[in-house]
């Protein structure tokens, strides 16, 4: 029993390193669309609500007193900055990402329609 064991796991091991000759379909150059219209506009939305979030949490602590002491005026400021930043995070988000979405649309629709008709045939092909 202990041998099969060790026999399966050889093989889960070798099987990760074995390259497979994988042909690159349209079901994959539509995922990779996909992902070329939301990937740069998440990343975006990512890194400038953090940034946002840090300015907001600075200044707050700017008011609060907590670091920069007599700095509470400027402190209210900043955290006026950062929540300005937060709340206009989603409306560049949407905007960035509607841009991006009419630039690849015609494509992707093309692709995914090709698809579609080809599942189709294929459905009425088998019943």
């Amino acid at each position: 029993m202990k041998k099969n064991d060790n026999i399966r796991r050889v093989q889960k091991i070798r099987d990760r390193y074995i390259v497979k000759n994988k042909e690159y379909t349209e079901f994959d150059a539509l995922v990779e669309l996909d992902k070329t219209v939301k990937r740069p506009v998440d990343i975006f939305a990512y890194i400038f609500g953090t940034i946002g979030s840090l300015i907001m949490g600075t200044g707050m602590s700017f008011a609060m007193g907590v670091i920069g002491r007599g700095l509470e005026r400027e402190g209210i400021m900043i955290g006026m900055i950062g929540v300005f930043m937060v709340c206009m995070n989603y409306g560049i988000y949407k905007y960035v990402f509607e841009m991006r979405k009419e630039k690849y649309a015609p494509e992707i629709i093309r692709l995914s329609n090709k698809i579609l008709e080809e599942e189709q045939d294929l459905l009425m092909r088998n019943s």
